[in-house]
């Protein structure tokens, strides 16, 4: 495009030499020097309106709009999809938009594929960065919502809280990219469903257990209208993938390439998981511009949700137990340690092998033993054999199963529904034949765990066993009574526990006894964990 400017004023020498490096000088006529430019590229086009601006040059031939029409045409980017990254391709010199990216190693440029690699998780932001700039985006991938049909109309037949209205509404603000922190039965389940509607895009929702695949398949076709024939379920022998897929970590890994560029949004139930070194793959490989993580507690005691914050986003809302109860939507609650003094014969074998254990254990963790036994070291493998030997003698302790048994019994005489939890199948079954209940785990079939749970919802049970397949994804709205039996060293873990029992009813306040052997390591871990968990929960233990 060829413009001719004139500037009707003397112009100073450094102004002239400053038109005449990149326009041509024609002459002067009717006192005005006359100039040609060729509107070829960005930096011309821009040099042109500053000349209009500064030194009051006129348009002899063309327009101003032409020009302005014409940069529009060039400050385009446009972006594409390549296996599982993005591709950004631009007239325009991106590399000093794009430095900060560059930096995080979330952008790179690349000859091969003619632009800029981006990683999936860093898209939106780098969106966000380059429409700063006044660039405007192409979507060339069918994925960016701008540009996206929707699929279908979906509509939310439950009401949202206020809270839950807060949470959708942040995550919104943040551009679809974020976790939203809430307690165990605060119905983070019910948000998601909440971004669903609101989007109305593919989306792949990814769970950490089947029983959660199964809850949220039964929450989305009760609560989600006009999804019946947009939903498929992607486990096991079944892998149907459909606008409104719900699917395992372990299946999502397995099948990335398969799953890669078919949704918009990516919703991850319990999210804390994401950043182990297997699962963090899938929000690197799946291309979802949104992103939705969802966690009652995503602090990682390993430090790692710093890497969990770039694969999703950072925490755009959160509450805690006290909020919650405060306002009603969380039942009150009790911890209740609870401490049984190991029988006299036990105590004397535990405290001669934990001398031997801490004699040939020379201040190792047990991650360090296992590496030295894994190499050939003895110490280290009389060190672990002792240690498996100290905790058989911990679980053989009736004392501990009657005092258990004690709290069971009058708990029921109050009418109240009881989760016991437990590290050990082996200690599970033995609590089962004590206390006449049934007992669930990981090796309990699929069919005879449904109707346990199911028996236990409708109060055919009054007691339920778990192992730690207790510990996250199953809704039991009416257990207002836990009892851990094996000590968790894992606050999280003890925050989900407690939070099996947290949903509201009227007149219940939730208790957890907590039952520890009396001057062991149970009872240390015990301690610790209610120091931590004072903590994380801001209330007096």
């Amino acid at each position: 495009m060829l413009i001719k400017l004139k500037v009707c004023r003397w112009l100073e020498k450094d102004e002239f030499n400053k038109i005449t490096e990149f326009a041509t000088y024609v002459g002067r006529k009717d006192r005005c020097s006359i100039f040609l430019v060729h509107a070829d590229n960005i930096s011309a086009m821009e040099k042109i309106l500053d000349l209009i601006d500064e030194l009051g040059a006129e348009i002899v031939e063309g327009s101003k709009n032409d020009i302005i029409n014409r940069l529009r045409e060039f400050k385009i980017v446009e972006i594409y999809k390549h296996n599982n990254m993005y591709i950004l391709r631009s007239p325009v010199y991106l590399n000093d938009y794009l430095q900060v990216f560059k930096e995080k190693r979330v952008v790179w440029y690349s000859r091969l594929h003619r632009g800029f690699l981006v990683k999936p998780y860093a898209i939106i932001d780098v969106i966000t960065r380059l429409e700063s700039e006044g660039l405007r985006i192409i979507d060339r991938t069918g994925l960016i919502i701008t540009n996206n049909e929707k699929i279908g109309d979906l509509e939310l037949s439950v009401s949202l809280r206020p809270y839950q209205e807060e949470a959708l509404s942040e995550w919104i603000r943040h551009r679809y990219r974020g976790v939203i922190a809430l307690p165990t039965g605060a119905g983070k389940t019910i948000i998601g469903l909440g971004a669903l509607v609101k989007l109305s895009v593919p989306t792949l929702i990814v769970v950490y257990t089947k029983e959660q695949l199964s809850e949220w398949l039964d929450k989305i076709r009760r609560f989600v209208k006009g999804s019946t024939k947009l939903i498929g379920e992607f486990y096991s022998e079944k892998k149907i993938i459909k606008p409104i897929t719900v699917i395992t970590y372990q299946s999502a890994f397995r099948n990335i390439d398969l799953l890669k560029d078919k949704f918009s949004l990516i919703i991850i139930d319990e999210v804390h998981h994401l950043p182990a070194d297997k699962f963090r793959a899938i929000a690197e490989g799946i291309l979802a511009p949104y992103r939705l993580g969802l966690s009652a507690t995503p602090y990682r005691e390993d430090g790692r949700h710093e890497e969990l914050f770039g694969l999703v986003g950072g925490i755009v809302y959160s509450k805690t137990l006290t909020d919650l109860i405060s306002a009603g939507f969380i039942a009150p609650f009790n911890i209740i340690p609870v401490v049984v003094p190991l029988e006299e014969r036990l105590r004397t074998r535990y405290r001669e092998l934990r001398k031997r254990f801490f004699a040939l254990a020379k201040g190792r963790e047990i991650r360090e033993l296992i590496q030295a036994a894994a190499l050939g070291e003895q110490s280290a493998k009389q060190a672990l054999q002792i240690m498996n030997e100290i905790r058989r003698i911990l679980l053989s302790s009736e004392k501990k199963l009657d005092a258990i048994k004690e709290i069971v019994e009058r708990e029921l005489k109050n009418n109240s529904k009881i989760i016991i939890f437990t590290q050990y199948i082996s200690q599970a079954k033995k609590l089962g034949k004590k206390l006449g209940a049934p007992v669930v785990t990981s090796k309990t079939n699929k069919n005879t765990r449904n109707l346990v749970f199911n028996l236990f919802k409708n109060n055919r049970y009054k007691v339920l066993i778990l192992t730690t397949l207790g510990d996250e994804g199953i809704d039991i709205p009416d257990a207002n009574v836990g009892i851990i039996v094996s000590g968790t060293s894992s606050t999280r873990q003890f925050i989900q526990r407690l939070g099996r029992l947290l949903r509201p009813a009227e007149g219940k306040t939730a208790r957890l006894y907590y039952v520890a052997l009396k001057d062991t390591q149970e009872e240390r871990t015990m301690k610790r964990v209610l120091n931590k968990a004072q903590e994380y929960l801001g209330l007096i233990v």
